[in-house]
């Protein structure tokens, strides 16, 4: 039996290297475990999470040249979040669509506004309007 790329499957952990693991996949075929593919999260010592002598389920990654890659972390199925979140959206204000011309004639009422602001709060800064001191 050959594996296939994707299969899930069980193994025997055979060996342990500072690098992975290699587990026996039954009929004469192993693979490795790199360490960063043995837990969700960061693994210093291998040896804190397997052993020889472990029974693993594995996801085969890939095969090539007779090597197979495995993973323990992928083979464990993860619970979907229930929603996700896509868009920021503001609630305040109602989703409504506009036309252009609509959009355009907003955007240009609110610049205006903006720059009025702006030139209040400028003017008496550059010596206009009575600025001068005496």
């Amino acid at each position: 039996m050959t594996v296939e790329v994707g299969a899930k499957t069980e193994g025997k952990v055979t060996g342990i290297t500072n690098f992975g693991a290699f587990v026996d996949l039954g009929e004469g075929q192993s693979g490795m475990v790199h360490i960063s593919e043995v837990a969700d999260g960061y693994v210093k010592d291998i040896h804190d999470v397997l052993s020889v002598g472990d029974t693993v389920k594995v996801l085969v990654l890939n095969e090539k040249n007779h090597k197979i890659a495995l993973s323990i972390k992928q083979a464990i199925a993860k619970p979907k979040p229930k929603y996700q979140r896509h868009e920021h959206r503001d609630f305040k204000k109602p989703h409504k669509t506009e036309s252009f011309d609509d959009m355009m004639a907003g955007f240009m009422k609110e610049s205006e506004e903006r720059l009025s602001t702006i030139k209040k709060n400028t003017e008496g800064k550059r010596g206009g309007r009575g600025g001068r001191r005496g």
